[in-house]
């Protein structure tokens, strides 16, 4: 077994801490049973990690490795910490008469270290009549000394009896910095109140525990807690916003392996809402943040149509203007979206791939500087571009020529709180608020948005409502949209790039589901490569190889599949690929992760959002170095190049990636890709349908290659298998009015 390493020494100071426990300090280094450490002996050195509480001059013992960090250099890594009490004469009686102990002298300090011995402070937790022995000591001054050793050393005790439990360290000190005193109480008595208090901790990490605890499995609190839980899988699952009696108690059931009485059911239920955790409302059940959510759109979606339109003088002159300046014909339809975001409060700009959304964006972001008279940094602090996904939002700001930026980062998300920066409290002061693809956009991140922008502003809401629908429930452009209340504007025109332009014709016909005779004909931007099942592997090796003697490397080229699982999957077409745009190289480093191998150069998925670094879900980047630490296999550092930001990943971090070499649909919206490839046959049929298949190819922006059988992607056009999602943001928006607007 390896040998942990560990320093000790004294806690000089903190550089920085959050609320969560972590932790930047500087340590004077005492000991130490590392080589590459000894060097630090007698001097100060930099550690970070989770930690319940640090008092500064006091000694503590830190388990962990040395780090070489890029950007802030040697560091110390704390995997677990110890308090360390003093052990000597000199040290106790240092140590009872600090600043920690008010009114405990030296002189006071000695008599108990020589009446109560070396080992004073341990006995003085476990049998506090010892200071009775000690003499001239007031009962006041006993108690307050006893008071104080426990508060000292109860973190600690809580934090092992935490760990001792099952939780990992980090959710340990989660839970302390929650409860602090009443943790032990809390955790015996509320066992599965933790998953309301305490951000970090789900529902599946505490039921693992029960064991500990010797909670049944039919304890009620478990019950209502898996029921919160399977409410939210279910959502999720779904897309839906609220749920039936019948489907949370299929959904509890199956979890909780058990029958549960109808009767006892409806009574959890009841006390849920009692408690404020779900609402009911006209036989349905909402978790209470997305219910919440729900109405809060409403509410400002309801302001936002009661403000009066802005009169502008001349608008029709400056668009024409405008055209001239900019040498460009716009049609009836996009003026009309060009007045209609500059003169209403909101508006809704949608279309297919290929009508003109984005030079609409365009126009109203350069009519505006003109209309309010804004150029500059006053321009930028008036405006915000924003798209959910941070590829999204590079497109707006190429187009542009202005910042852009994710929704996340625009509203400051505290990755650690999970919240948001910019909120009710904390509003952003911009006026005109541009968000792109808000096909993608969810109820709680809509009305997180919402929350974050002043009652004035100019909303334009663009998008394409025959894609995907959000992965979170919601289904808010669509609900929009057809509560028919809110001026949109529907491009329909298509613009091609030459007369043999396919894509954007396709599109149509897919979202139309009328798809013409002759769509495997070659085009100028279009190829159908039509093969059986059993060799589109193989031919899609042959392409790639093909396209990149033609230059298409890549960078150029993306893959796009419906799903992970089989021999045509993501996963295995991965791995595939690799041998082609990336091929093993003496010159390349490589490591391997259980079965994956990554290794320079390699095309990387981002799957997770990591603000704090600019870098977000789907986002694609490049390894451009491998550093391997140690003999040590599992000790490394990758740094992954996403367009020249450059991101470091430790072995903890490599759940956040992927290859990216070929994508999910699901997680290219929001992109566009100069060529993509896509597979297409029969073993995708339980996800092939027409949103599917619309949302991949519109992600082609030059050039578009089907690899498979014709008779799949007929299936695929023809099948309109989505299901309705269930939300109540629609007719709740026209009961609020009482009429559809004419």
């Amino acid at each position: 077994m390896a040998m942990k390493e560990y320093i000790k020494g004294k806690f000089i100071r903190s550089i920085f801490s959050s609320d969560k426990g972590y932790n930047i300090g500087i340590m004077q280094v005492k000991e130490t049973n590392s080589e590459e450490i000894e060097d630090f002996l007698d001097q100060n050195i930099t550690f970070t990690g989770y930690f319940p509480e640090l008092k500064e001059k006091e000694n503590y013992l830190f388990y962990g490795n040395l780090v070489d960090h890029p950007k802030y250099g040697i560091q110390f890594a704390v995997t677990e910490s110890e308090l360390l009490m003093p052990n000597t004469k000199d040290g106790l009686i240092l140590f009872l008469s600090s600043d920690l102990f008010p009114g405990v002298g030296e002189k006071l300090a000695q008599r108990i270290v020589d009446t109560l011995g070396k080992d004073c402070i341990d006995r003085i937790l476990t049998e506090p009549a010892c200071l009775d022995l000690v003499p001239k000591l007031t009962e006041k001054r006993k108690q307050q000394i006893k008071r104080i050793l426990e508060e000292y050393s109860q973190s600690h005790q809580v934090i092992v009896y935490l760990t001792d439990l099952g939780f990992g360290m980090r959710d340990a000190l989660s839970i302390y910095n929650v409860y602090k005193s009443k943790t032990i109480a809390t955790i015996q008595n509320h066992f599965y109140q933790v998953i309301e208090d305490v951000e970090e901790i789900t529902f599946l990490k505490v039921d693992k525990l029960r064991a500990m605890m010797n909670i049944e499995d039919e304890n009620e609190e478990r019950v209502k807690a898996c029921i919160v839980y399977q409410m939210h899988q279910l959502l999720f699952a779904s897309g839906d916003t609220y749920l039936n009696l019948e489907e949370i108690k299929k959904g509890t059931e199956a979890y909780l392996h058990m029958d549960l009485e109808i009767e006892s059911f409806l009574n959890l239920l009841d006390a849920l809402i009692l408690e404020d955790k779900i609402v009911f409302e006209e036989n349905r059940y909402y978790p209470k943040k997305i219910y919440e959510s729900e109405e809060y759109i409403i509410d400002r979606v309801e302001d936002l149509l009661n403000q009066k339109t802005d009169k502008m003088k001349d608008l029709d002159k400056r668009i024409e203007e405008l055209q001239k300046e900019l040498s460009i014909a716009y049609n009836n339809k996009q003026k009309q979206a060009i007045a209609s975001a500059l003169k209403n409060h909101i508006t809704i700009i949608t279309g297919g791939p290929g009508t003109g959304k984005t030079t609409i964006i365009k126009a109203i972001v350069q009519l505006y500087a003109k209309v309010y008279q804004k150029e500059g940094d006053f321009l930028s602090e008036s405006l915000a571009l924003l798209a959910p996904t941070g590829r999204a939002s590079k497109r707006m700001s190429e187009a542009t020529l202005l910042p852009a930026s994710t929704i996340h980062r625009f509203l400051r998300w505290d990755k650690d709180a999970n919240t948001f920066m910019v909120n009710e409290e904390n509003k952003s002061n911009v006026h005109l608020v541009i968000v792109d693809e808000v096909s993608m956009l969810d109820t709680e991140l809509m009305a997180s948005l919402l929350k974050g922008l002043n009652r004035n502003i100019k909303l334009v809401l663009v998008g394409d409502v025959h894609q995907l629908p959000s992965v979170a429930p919601g289904n808010v452009l669509k609900d929009l949209i057809e509560s028919d209340l809110i001026d949109t504007i529907y491009l329909d025109l298509l613009y091609r790039q030459s007369e043999e332009s396919y894509i954007p014709v396709l599109a149509e016909e897919i979202k139309n589901n009328d798809l013409s005779t002759n769509f495997t004909d070659k085009k100028d931007d279009y190829l159908f490569l039509e093969c059986s099942q059993d060799t589109i592997v193989s031919n899609i090796k042959k392409l790639c190889i093909q396209l990149r003697e033609k230059g298409y490397d890549e960078s150029r080229t993306t893959l796009l599949a419906p799903m992970y699982a089989g021999v045509v999957g993501i996963d295995c077409l991965n791995k595939e690929l690799q041998e082609i745009f990336n091929p093993k190289s003496l010159e390349k480093k490589e490591i391997s992760v259980g079965e994956v191998i990554y290794r320079e150069n390699d095309k990387i998925l981002q799957l997770v959002n990591r603000p704090e670094e600019n870098v977000f879900n789907g986002d694609i980047g490049f390894i451009d170095t491998i550093i391997q630490k140690s003999e040590n296999p599992s000790s490394y550092e990758i740094y992954v190049n996403f367009d020249g930001n450059r991101i470091r990943y430790l072995p903890k971090d490599m759940d956040t990636i992927k290859h990216g070499f070929i994508l999910s649909i699901h997680k290219s919206q929001g992109s566009e890709f100069e060529l993509v490839l896509m597979p297409i046959c029969m073993r995708y049929s339980r996800m092939l349908h027409r949103k599917l298949i619309y949302t991949g190819i519109t992600r082609a922006k030059k050039k578009l290659i089907l690899v498979g059988e014709k008779e799949a992607f007929v299936y695929a056009v023809s099948s309109a298998v989505e299901r309705e999602r269930k939300t109540s943001l629609k007719e709740k928006l026209q009961n609020r009015y009482k009429k559809i607007k004419e």
